[in-house]
C-alpha cells in the first residue's frame, strides 16, 4: 500500500482547522494539526511532512516566522500559507519568508484541494525523462532541488525548482508571464507575478558564472532562457 502524503497544518482557529483536516483526510491524506506557531514547529522538527499549510496570524509565533524558521532547516518542502490577509506587502513578505503560494480566507474545500494537488504532482509524480539537466557546466537535479557547477553549489525551494525546471524544458523561446504563472503557480495573478520575479532574480544568481546562459526580460511579453546546447523551440 502507497505511503500516505503527511501534511502540517498550523491553524489557530479550531473550527475552520478541523473542517480543513476533515476534509484532507476524506481525500486520503495523512494531516497533524497544531493551532500555534510554537506548537507547529515542534511537530515539524520530530516528523516528516510532504508538504506544509500555514496560517499567518497565529499566537506565540506569527506564520511568516515560522516558515523561516523552516525554511532553515528545509529548502524544498512546499509551504502554502492560509490568509486573511490581502495586503501586497503581506503577500510580498510572505513569498520571501520562504512560502510557494497563497490561498485567501475566504475559500472553497475545492480550490485548497487542487492546489495541494498541484505541489503533490509536481514534488511527487515527474516524468523521469525531465529529472536531471545540464545548464553549460552546471547540473540541476531537480528531484534533489540541487545546482551544482564549477562556481556553484546550491539548493533550491521547491519553487525555484519549479521554475527553472519550466525554463530548461522551454529553452530558447518567448514565454509569456502568464504562461509561466500559469504552468508553475496554477493561476495569473499580479502578486504571483511580482513574487515570481524575485525567483528569477535568485536564479540568475545561481547561473551567473555561466556566461552563455541567461534568462531575458522580454518587456511586455515576458522571458527568454537561452541555452545554446538546449534544442531550439520553433516559435
Amino acid at each position: 500500500m502507497p505511503q500516505k502524503t503527511k501534511i502540517l497544518l498550523v491553524e489557530d482557529d479550531a473550527s475552520l482547522g478541523y473542517v480543513i483536516k476533515d476534509s484532507l483526510e476524506e481525500r486520503g491524506y495523512e494531516v497533524t494539526h497544531s493551532t500555534d506557531g510554537n506548537a507547529g514547529w515542534q511537530q515539524f522538527s520530530k516528523n516528516f511532512y510532504d508538504l506544509i499549510l500555514l496560517d499567518v496570524n497565529m499566537p506565540l509565533k506569527d506564520g511568516f516566522t515560522l516558515a523561516a524558521q523552516i525554511r532553515r532547516k528545509n529548502t524544498h518542502i512546499p509551504i502554502l500559507f492560509i490568509t486573511a490577509k490581502t495586503m501586497q506587502e503581506d503577500k510580498i513578505a510572505g513569498f520571501k519568508a520562504g512560502g510557494d503560494d497563497y490561498i485567501t480566507k475566504p475559500f472553497s474545500m475545492e480550490e485548497l484541494l487542487l492546489r495541494i494537488e498541484v505541489f503533490i504532482k509536481r514534488t511527487k509524480g515527474t516524468d523521469p525523462d525531465e529529472l536531471i539537466f545540464m545548464i553549460g557546466q552546471t547540473q540541476f537535479d531537480f528531484p534533489n532541488l540541487a545546482v551544482k557547477g564549477p562556481h556553484t553549489d546550491v539548493r533550491l525551494t521547491q519553487k525555484e525548482a519549479d521554475l527553472l525546471r519550466f525554463f530548461c524544458l522551454n529553452p530558447n523561446r518567448v514565454i509569456k508571464r502568464e504562461e509561466v504563472l500559469t504552468k508553475v503557480w496554477g493561476k495569473d495573478d499580479y502578486f504571483l507575478g511580482r513574487s515570481m520575479d524575485v525567483f528569477i532574480t535568485k536564479i540568475r544568481k545561481y547561473l551567473k558564472e555561466e556566461t552563455e546562459i541567461e534568462i531575458q526580460t522580454i518587456h511586455g511579453v515576458g522571458f527568454r532562457f537561452i541555452n545554446p546546447s538546449a534544442k531550439v523551440e520553433e516559435e
